[in-house]
């Protein structure tokens, strides 16, 4: 029960932290005024491309550097989760360990995704060339 508490919590952190970029995004694709251009021209109906990219490899690299971002904030909480977790041991050898192989796997996994991500962009620098 405790993993399913902390699993839900760890989402709600992640989704605190994604939503202020989506409304700015919001914003700034309608141009801060909260205004529409379909309100605007009358009874032309337009609708507006969300995305400021143009071709496809832009938009993967929108995708990755958000998930980076995101995935970045997660390994930084776990990394906190990890030294807390240490740090309130009060001397138990079981909750020293668990703290510690938190911090590991958070930093190990942070070096399979970055590896990932350098992988990525080579393989679609070299394709697009």
């Amino acid at each position: 029960m405790a993993k399913i508490r902390n699993v839900v919590f760890t989402l709600f952190l992640v989704s605190l932290a994604v939503i202020p970029a989506l409304v700015q995004a919001q914003n700034t694709a309608v141009g801060g005024s909260g205004q529409s251009d379909a309100a605007a021209s009358g009874n032309v109906i337009k609708l507006n491309n969300p995305l400021s990219v143009d071709t496809p490899q832009l938009l993967i690299g929108l995708v990755i550097n958000s998930v980076l971002g995101v995935v970045g904030s997660l390994a930084l909480l776990m990394f906190i989760y990890g030294g807390l977790t240490w740090m309130t041991s009060a001397g138990s050898q079981e909750k020293v360990k668990k703290g510690r192989d938190i911090i590991l796997w958070s930093a190990i996994g942070l070096v399979v995704i970055f590896t990932a991500y350098a992988m990525t962009r080579f393989v679609l620098s070299t394709i697009v060339q």
